[in-house]
């Protein structure tokens, strides 16, 4: 059994562990779980993953609770079919799905999981970020994955509710070193209904429009849109694509700030990315990381963030060496041979 210091990250080093030893079929136990937040330990989303990767993968786990410090891991053979997970809060049903996609390099039969908690919430990307920049660039080198929004939730309520359907995959190594000329802008805007007489939505899509359209050179199509959902909230996506690749920048709304506001975010984020030769966003940059470990290649990245940094030693820790480099352009680079993972037999 593998031990991990889980002291130097949050929850995606937990996400990033349950992955790869669920692959990999290498047993581990946490230590110092979320050791440098200011409420350590396992939370409801993190107990959330953990059941269910631990389902999937028929595994033995010790110590998993709430505000747990330490836990172990012990994956046995992954399986397919349909499991339920209600996280209970308004926790990040789009970060346990990380934890699951990798899972589609081992299975047999397919595998669907449904989960209740929050899909437009703060430390993750939006829901619609996974459908339209994650998985279209995890689809292009094989991953065959779908996910199907069922109901909104933003924070505090949550009570939103997703699926996330997997079939047997064989993943090439994923090489993303250019991006290629911006191809076309999308704004996808969406607010929970009690928002609908302020127009919130259609605000939030028609200033990013506007600002984008000041200095973009493509058209930007836009939607904007409302749900029912238990809390009010809101939220504003741009995707960029690109001759080579896609990249996504959020912003989520916020009690006592204009629309307009929240979508000039949602743009700036946009223009720092263009700014630099990267050929993902941030967050599709930390999320490629164990998928490079596992199945290798080499992805151009804005720079080299602390959640890159923890995901490669934590991977190392499994044997599964990755490398970042600094390049010219102040970009990073990180590579891995892989380790066969996504090899077609």
């Amino acid at each position: 059994m593998r031990t991990l210091d889980g002291g130097a990250g949050g929850g995606q080093l937990v996400r990033t562990a349950l992955a790869v030893s669920a692959v990999t079929g290498e047993a581990f136990e946490m230590l110092a779980v979320r050791g440098a937040r200011d409420n350590p330990g396992l939370r409801p989303q993190h107990v959330a993953a953990i059941e269910t990767v631990a389902t999937i993968a028929n595994a033995t786990t010790e110590g998993v609770t709430v505000g747990a410090t330490r836990f172990a891991f012990d994956p046995g053979e992954v399986t397919g079919g349909t499991h339920e997970v209600a996280i209970g809060t308004a926790g990040s049903i789009t970060l346990v799905f990380d934890s699951v996609l990798p899972i589609a390099l081992r299975l047999d039969t397919p595998l669907s999981v449904a989960v209740t908690g929050g899909t437009d919430v703060k430390w993750s990307p939006p829901f619609d970020y996974l459908t339209t920049v994650k998985l279209p660039v995890l689809q292009s080198f094989g991953l065959q994955a779908t996910a199907t929004l069922d109901r909104r939730g933003f924070y505090p309520a949550g009570g939103g509710a997703a699926e996330l359907a997997l079939e047997p995959s064989h993943i090439e190594p994923i090489s993303i070193d250019e991006r290629g000329p911006l191809a076309s802008l999308a704004v996808h805007s969406v607010a929970a209904d009690p928002l609908r007489e302020a127009s919130v939505a259609e605000r939030q899509a028609d200033a990013a429009v506007d600002a984008l359209d000041e200095t973009a050179a493509v058209r930007v199509a836009s939607t904007a849109t409302y749900a029912d959902a238990l809390s009010k909230g809101s939220v504003v996506l741009v995707v960029a694509e690109y001759e080579s690749s896609r990249a996504g920048f959020s912003a989520l709304g916020e009690p006592g700030v204009p629309a307009e506001t929240i979508a000039d975010r949602a743009v700036q984020r946009f223009r720092e990315f263009e700014s630099t030769t990267a050929a993902v966003d941030e967050h599709l940059g930390d999320q490629l990381v164990p998928l490079l470990g596992l199945v290798g290649g080499s992805v151009r990245i804005p720079a080299l963030t602390t959640h890159v940094e923890t995901a490669i030693d934590l991977l190392a820790a499994f044997d599964l060496p990755v490398t970042a480099e600094e390049a010219e352009d102040g970009c990073t680079v990180v590579t891995s041979p892989g380790a066969g993972y996504g090899t077609t037999p």
